[in-house]
């Protein structure tokens, strides 16, 4: 079995990823520095296979001795979102982007990379058009341009692998409450309201366990998938703010949602995307909006805001 080397691997989607990759047997070295405080990956402990290194991925001394034996590299350290990179300029450039050159500089031409990046590289959509791997990338954040400036480094180099990821949601260990989804059902929830601005602005969504069953797809397509950028969401789920809270409230009747002129959305994306090539090669995902819905819902029982956010 592979040895797989993950950076921020105690984060949202690594809380998710690593677990699994334990299970089927696989070699697993995180390297996290746990800004958050978080408790994740705890039940991976038990996995022989299983390694944690409490650091930097920024730090290349550590990262250059650890990626040597592994056949796979997951960078999935990142400040994620617009709001938090535009609070934290430096750190962002730092981490979404120089911490990514420092994994390629070092990389065996045998290694593999599997990079998750963000769709909202691709800005503000045509109207009715949907985005492909083809559509020109045009962020609107600080967070998107490092992101796609990131990506472009990572397709120059033999053995990678691009997945732009929908915007995600659904229940992790080290869970985020500041994503769409997650934020407006847990506002759904605890104050029964929210007051959309941007309301008509459409993206793409996907579940946190599609995206740990996509990476696992890319290791078993490899060969297939190799050097090229892949959308990862739901087809049928492109939606705007307000198509979104219409969802929401098919499960909470007494959400109430309001739409207002002020406000302006930090990343400003809206678009439609496609992502029939994934799904060309075999990958669906499995978890519908709407089973994650039911899931947060359940999950809003046990956590409170103040401890699951990035900004």
């Amino acid at each position: 079995m592979p040895t797989i080397l993950v950076t921020g691997g105690a984060g949202y989607i690594g809380s998710v990823l690593v677990p699994e990759l334990l299970r089927l047997g696989h070699g697993v070295t995180v390297i996290d520095n746990f800004r958050y405080q978080q408790t994740s990956l705890l039940d991976c402990c038990h996995f022989h296979r299983f390694r944690l290194i409490r650091g930097d991925a920024r730090d290349i001394k550590l990262v250059k001795g650890e990626m040597k034996a592994a056949e796979y590299i997951f960078p999935l350290a990142c400040l994620t979102g617009a709001p938090l990179c535009n609070q934290q300029p430096k750190e962002a450039a730092e981490v979404n982007r120089e911490a990514i050159n420092t994994l390629l500089r070092f990389k065996e031409s045998w290694q593999r990379i599997i990079f998750p990046t963000t769709n909202s590289g691709y800005g503000i959509g045509q109207g009715g058009i949907e985005c492909d791997e083809n559509s020109p990338l045009k962020p609107m954040s600080y967070y998107g341009r490092l992101k796609v400036e990131a990506e472009n480094e990572v397709a120059k180099y033999e053995n990678t692998l691009r997945f732009r990821l929908a915007t995600t949601f659904g229940i992790s260990p080290r869970m985020r409450l500041d994503l769409l989804v997650n934020d407006f059902v847990y506002r759904a929830i605890t104050d029964k309201f929210v007051v959309l601005y941007e309301a008509h602005f459409k993206r793409n969504y996907i579940h946190v366990r599609d995206i740990a069953r996509a990476f696992l797809h890319g290791m078993e397509n490899f060969e297939t998938m190799k050097g090229q950028a892949y959308n990862v969401g739901l087809n049928e789920v492109n939606l705007s703010k307000l198509e979104l809270c219409r969802e929401i409230k098919k499960q909470i009747p007494d959400f109430y949602f309001h739409e207002a002129e002020i406000g302006k959305d930090p990343d400003q994306r809206n678009y439609i995307v496609s992502n029939a090539k994934i799904e060309a090669i075999g990958f669906r995902p499995q978890v519908s909006l709407q089973q994650g819905i039911a899931e947060l819902i359940i999950g809003y029982q046990i956590i409170r805001r103040n401890q699951f956010s990035n900004v």
